[in-house]
């Protein structure tokens, strides 16, 4: 069993697994830490996959709450629908009596000698030759500081005021630092980066919080980075809607995921 990007831990009852919330997979502004959402989507697809003993096919979680260290996320794990090669399930994570996010999957496969692929991975020099790229609280001990981007298209960080992506689109390289696989998991980690995509189309100090995610896993395969493709749709009322492609370093597209979220520039006093 491949080691996690977080510390989920199994109990007695194989639908019941728990996660301690620790700064190491947090975002926030100094003195108010949260867990990043990307992993309470990532902790229920593996505690789902380990209690099921089958791949993810897609997953989508709303997202309720914030979980705050040091607290325990408990998951539970529901399973209302079991055929011969696939599984319904829901996992609600909830600290206490509070729930924070919910979760619904399905998992399993089918024999099936047919692997296609029509959606192509754009053209992009390799990560080698891409400038390392820091997020504006990699400094920090939080997720963000545990996670290696490299851009290829638009801007990452504190420097995008001014510089408007005509088409919304962010073209970036990403891995963990440490020695994870490029599991399910963490592609549910990665495709909570979503929001990073919102500051660089509107030419903004921009971001947001993730109101829900959806990941659609085809295939994966053994590699070393992620080339994440976001595509900002829109921005409207506050929200705006993202949308992101999850390719191997061979152009393998491995998932895809969509989102909504609150729009937060941070110069906005109501960003607090």
């Amino acid at each position: 069993m491949d080691k996690l990007f977080f510390d989920l831990r199994a109990t007695h009852n194989p639908h019941r697994w728990y996660m301690p919330v620790e700064p190491s997979v947090c975002v926030g502004p100094p003195g108010n830490p949260f867990m990043f959402g990307g992993v309470g989507m990532a902790s229920a697809v593996a505690a789902m996959e380990r209690t099921c003993g089958r791949p993810l096919i897609w997953a989508t979680a709303q997202y309720l709450s914030y979980a705050r260290p040091p607290s325990i996320v408990d998951l539970d794990v529901w399973t209302p629908a079991e055929g011969k090669y696939n599984t319904q399930a829901r996992v609600i994570g909830h600290v206490e009596d509070k729930e924070i996010f919910t979760v619904n999957a399905a998992l399993g496969e089918r024999p099936s000698p047919i692997s296609e692929q029509w959606e192509r991975m754009p053209e992009a020099p390799p990560p080698e030759d891409c400038e390392p790229a820091e997020h504006w609280r990699a400094a920090e001990s939080g997720l963000h500081s545990r996670m290696e981007v490299r851009v290829v298209k638009g801007r990452y960080g504190r420097d995008r005021e001014g510089h408007p992506q005509a088409d919304g689109r962010t073209l970036m390289w990403a891995r963990p630092r440490e020695d994870f696989a490029i599991d399910s998991s963490m592609l549910a980690i990665m495709a909570d980066f979503v929001p990073q995509g919102v500051g660089n189309a509107l030419g903004k100090n921009a971001g947001g919080n993730s109101l829900d995610n959806t990941l659609r896993i085809r295939r994966i395969v053994p590699t070393d980075w992620v080339l994440c493709e976001i595509r900002i749709m829109g921005v409207h009322g506050g929200f705006a809607h993202g949308a992101m492609s999850l390719y191997a370093r061979d152009g393998e597209l491995m998932a895809s995921a969509s989102q909504s979220l609150i729009v937060r520039v941070r110069e906005d006093v109501h960003d607090r």
